[in-house]
């Protein structure tokens, strides 16, 4: 077996006792790549793999302090900056943008000996479901390489699950770590909203993003957000609240815990091979003595509407710095502004960006504000409060990750309104900013991964690790 199929756990104790070097990890891996870059269908899940950086890297780490990853690779959504490191978004308009700076996720993983490893491929600027929509081409699902691996984080989940990563830090905006986890039958959390620094993650929709750990393991999971969460006062979305040690909560028994079953998320629209795998989980957790009841989140119907007037809004704001003048690449060279403007917006941008930028102006401008926009923030507030009264009652929220598991690639790209309706499980969680993961929890008749997601109050990252270790270890035992 090669150190890029090995857990994160195992190989810090590898790197501890001086088994191994992070030379070894990365030699393993690029062999990994470099194998997969043959096959028929490579799965495309890098963007650059920068083997002389990463080498250089490895020289700067302190060998003698003892830290929590020890030296151990991790791969990068090519969201978030990593200095001296191409950044591009998965887009056309900054394919030779090089990051002057580190992101402060990243600062925190170097402080905890994480040695970045790698950009990950990913729907332009994270605007996608299906990861179709990238610059760099198409990735594709390891466990059947004709079918999508989840959006936008698709790069992150593709190379987890096939082991050309240890683990990857990925973004999540509207469910792209949670998806592409489900999709690609790995672990993947969501923290709550500001637990992780947004400093240095490029925007998408600010009031939504969260960078967020994809791992092959539960603990891997927990050790990863370990390394990356605190305070950062260079965000003023942060969070000034206290860290749990993530890790120790794993393995934790339930000790009637009550999870809640929403009757919204198991209606019309759920394939049935999903619900029975995700009622499979639910029964896993009951068998555990956790007290289960149904719930009701009323305003759930309204959250797909809702995310994606004010997510397009808050593209169309975000992305009006990205010209080819201050940042990326410039198409044309001409001495008339506007037409400067529009053909490097023009060439630069794909299809979707273009779409969801026209979106957001719409609901942003004159006569329109009011009847789109506000209205919609207005329901995003009923959502979060949906959501505060059903953790009066309940610790853990669990419901499906997607209405289906993988599709073709193709298949919906020509449908976008199909396409968003796929995140319609997802999406609350991040009008509310609450915490959710995917965990494993079975395969369809045609061996594609289906995970369940587990949401949990603010800040209570902890209660997901406990449960979903739980799911973890009942899914394994049922293999």
């Amino acid at each position: 077996m090669g150190l890029n199929e090995c857990t994160l756990v195992e190989l810090t104790e590898k790197l501890r006792i001086g088994e191994i070097t992070t030379s070894d990890i990365i030699r393993d891996i690029e062999s990994a790549i470099t194998q997969d870059e043959g096959n028929k269908y490579p799965l495309n899940a890098y963007t650059s793999f920068d083997i002389e950086s990463i080498e250089k890297e490895i020289k700067s780490q302190n060998k003698k302090e003892d830290t929590l990853l020890k030296g151990v690779p991790i791969a990068i959504k090519d969201i978030i900056n990593v200095m001296d490191t191409p950044t591009t978004c998965g887009s056309g308009i900054l394919k030779d943008y090089i990051s002057p700076y580190d992101a402060t996720a990243i600062k925190n993983l170097r402080k905890n000996g994480g040695v970045p490893a790698g950009k990950l491929n990913m729907d332009e600027f994270a605007m996608g479901s299906s990861n179709e929509n990238s610059y760099f081409g198409v990735v594709r699902n390891p466990h059947d390489r004709k079918k999508i691996p989840g959006g936008s984080s698709g790069g992150a989940a593709a190379a987890v699950s096939a082991n050309l990563a240890v683990a990857a830090l990925a973004s999540d905006t509207g469910g792209s770590i949670r998806q592409p986890a489900s999709m690609c039958g790995i672990f993947g959390i969501k923290p709550t909203y500001g637990r992780v620094s947004r400093f240095g993650l490029i925007a998408y929709a600010s009031s939504f993003d969260q960078i967020g750990p994809i791992t092959n393991t539960v603990m891997d999971g927990a050790i990863l957000l370990d390394a990356v969460s605190g305070y950062d006062p260079k965000d003023s979305t942060s969070a000034n609240e206290k860290v749990p040690c993530f890790r120790d909560f794993v393995g934790k028994g339930l000790g009637g815990l009550r999870i809640g079953i929403p009757e919204e998320y198991f209606g019309e629209g759920l394939n049935s091979e999903v619900r029975d795998i995700v009622e499979r989980g639910i029964k896993i957790l009951s068998e555990a003595n956790a007290s289960v009841k149904r719930i009701a989140l009323k305003y759930t119907r309204y959250a797909i509407a809702c995310y994606y007037i004010i997510a397009t809004a808050e593209a169309s704001s975000n992305l009006a710095r990205f010209d080819g003048i201050r940042y990326g690449t410039r198409f044309v060279d001409t001495e008339d502004l506007e037409t400067l403007y529009r053909e490097n917006r023009n060439i630069g941008f794909g299809d979707e960006v273009k779409r969801r930028i026209l979106l957001g102006t719409f609901a942003l401008s004159s006569g329109y504000y009011d009847a789109y926009y506000l209205k919609a923030q207005r329901a995003r507030t009923l959502i979060r409060e949906d959501f505060k009264e059903a953790f009066r009652e309940v610790d853990i929220i669990v419901t499906p990750v997607s209405p289906i598991a993988a599709w073709d690639i193709g298949e919906l790209i020509d449908d976008p309104l199909q396409m968003y309706l796929s995140d319609v499980y997802t999406v609350p969680v991040n009008l509310a900013g609450l915490p959710a993961a995917s965990v494993p929890c079975g395969k369809t008749k045609d061996r594609l991964p289906v995970g369940v997601q587990l949401i949990a109050d603010h800040f209570n990252e902890a209660d997901i690790f406990r449960v979903a270790r739980i799911i973890e270890e009942g899914e394994k035992g049922a293999e």
